[in-house]
């Protein structure tokens, strides 16, 4: 992708440290780097510390400041916007994945991670990018702010990921489901594979307790994988049947993606992102209701004709979701805040 006749990019990322088992904001923007134009120059600027505490945060703020280029244009990615005060406005982009953080059990939390996680960073920021059209709509909904600002750029998939064409197992399928935070919806996903032959297979750290009891109590085939590499997902793809995605909640959600690029059938939920993502290449189900849930999985289970053109559909959906479309988006924003 190179372009002489335009000027030279240059852009600092702004990353969180990563905690052990998050990665994929992290491999997703070195995708996107990967794309870009040859005239155009990016550096990363990843944070000495871990998101924790006021002092660490401050200092990552002040990290983030003196970290600033002269002619660069700042790009935050990841959970560290509020270095959005730190950061001069005129030239800085702040990306927000989700506003999964707007669910917080407590009151206090909430309006502080509003504040300084979302607000004051949105209002400090020259373009403000979400992931999905659901989180810029939920995003207007909640600070009441300029629409025109918001930009949607989705995220790209994994280049690993391949189409690998399977024979459905119609007697025992194999159901990847990638997450186990509670808006992944497990504990009504396994309510619903009550007494329906398959494996479960879980991809994830901390399954809820109550999760567990309901995985023993329903005597259902079962295992768990955490902190698994590239080659390892991309294997768990393969030899799986079937993708459950029932979130209630989602930024976007990348396995829906994923499935339709390796050539599995998925179920997903039809709130938030998700309808928005899947198109016309998943069954969206209730993620309230179990019994929706349970027929969906054995509709995609049960007729053939109907799990076939789901993925079909599917190859198609994934061109939606290319490293080079979405890195040639990111830098027409780039040379926007430059000028």
């Amino acid at each position: 992708m190179q372009d002489d006749n335009r000027q030279n990019l240059k852009v600092i990322f702004f990353q969180r440290k990563p905690r052990p088992q998050n990665f994929s904001v992290e491999i997703l923007f070195k995708e996107i780097r990967a794309h870009f134009s040859d005239n155009t120059e990016s550096v990363v600027q990843v944070a000495k510390y871990p998101s924790n505490g006021f002092w660490k945060r401050l200092y990552i703020g002040l990290e983030a400041a003196f970290a600033q280029r002269s002619g660069y244009v700042n790009h935050i990615t990841g959970d560290i916007t509020f270095i959005g005060l730190f950061l001069k406005k005129n030239r800085t982009v702040l990306t927000l994945l989700d506003l999964g953080m707007m669910h917080h059990p407590n009151p206090v939390a909430r309006y502080i991670l509003k504040i300084f996680w979302v607000a004051l960073p949105v209002r400090r920021a020259a373009v403000v990018t979400t992931i999905s059209q659901a989180t810029k709509d939920e995003l207007v909904k909640l600070l009441h702010c300029d629409p025109t600002k918001i930009e949607v750029v989705h995220v790209p998939v994994l280049n690993k990921l391949a189409p690998c064409r399977k024979v459905f197992d119609k007697q025992r399928p194999i159901i990847l489901q990638v997450g186990t935070k509670r808006n992944k919806n497990l504990e009504r996903l396994v309510e619903a594979l009550k007494e329906i032959p398959c494996h479960l297979e879980i991809i994830g750290d901390g399954v809820a307790k109550e999760v567990m009891d309901k995985l023993d109590q329903y005597g259902l085939s079962c295992s768990i994988s955490a902190r698994l590499s590239e080659e390892e997902m991309v294997n768990k793809y393969k030899e799986c049947d079937l993708v459950t995605f029932v979130s209630t909640h989602e930024g976007f959600g990348m396995p829906i993606v994923e499935a339709n690029i390796v050539g599995r059938p998925v179920v997903t939920a039809n709130v938030s992102s998700m309808p928005e993502v899947a198109g016309n290449a998943a069954h969206l189900v209730d993620p309230f209701d179990v019994a929706d849930i349970r027929r969906g999985i054995l509709k995609v289970i049960e007729e053939d004709a109907y799990r076939e053109q789901l993925i079909l559909n599917g190859f198609e959906n994934q061109k939606r979701f290319k490293a080079e479309l979405i890195a040639g988006q990111l830098e027409a924003i780039y040379r926007r805040v430059a000028a």
